[in-house]
């Protein structure tokens, strides 16, 4: 891989924000993921089976938050920079009917390995001004 696919370590500091991206997910959203992932449990689409089980309303796919987390940070990295990526589900996102739950995720440098010429990026994802994913971090490779 050439470097001109790296983002450049150059310039990189810890606590620099790199990337953020406000995102709506609706029932359609949730809909069109079911049918790509094959997802179809019913706490993604039917209030009331939700509500049975405990949750509050229909959630988005944890899946779903995981990955706009991710590709978050791969659009800013480029493709096949990101060497690791995780997470941990901290709660919820509901999504109501009408209407969209919106999540602001922003990709923040966490750390820099001058050595390795890697930056840890955590990334963290709200909803309603809470926390949906927890230690969220990538691992890049920058040039």
């Amino acid at each position: 891989m050439s470097d001109e696919n790296l983002p450049s370590f150059d310039g990189l500091e810890v606590g620099q924000v790199v990337a953020t991206r406000e995102v709506e997910f609706t029932r359609d959203t949730l809909v069109r993921y079911a049918g790509a992932s094959g997802d179809f449990n019913p706490i993604h689409y039917n209030d009331l089976v939700a509500e049975q089980v405990g949750l509050p309303g229909v959630i988005a796919h944890g899946m779903l938050t995981m990955g706009t987390a991710a590709s978050v940070v791969e659009e800013w990295a480029g493709p096949g920079n990101v060497q690791d990526f995780q997470t941990r589900f901290a709660r919820p996102v509901v999504v109501p009917n009408p209407g969209a739950a919106v999540v602001t995720f922003t990709a923040t440098v966490g750390a820099l390995d001058p050595e390795l010429r890697t930056a840890r990026i955590d990334v963290t994802a709200e909803f309603e001004g809470a926390k949906v994913l927890i230690k969220t971090q990538a691992l890049v490779t920058c040039a």
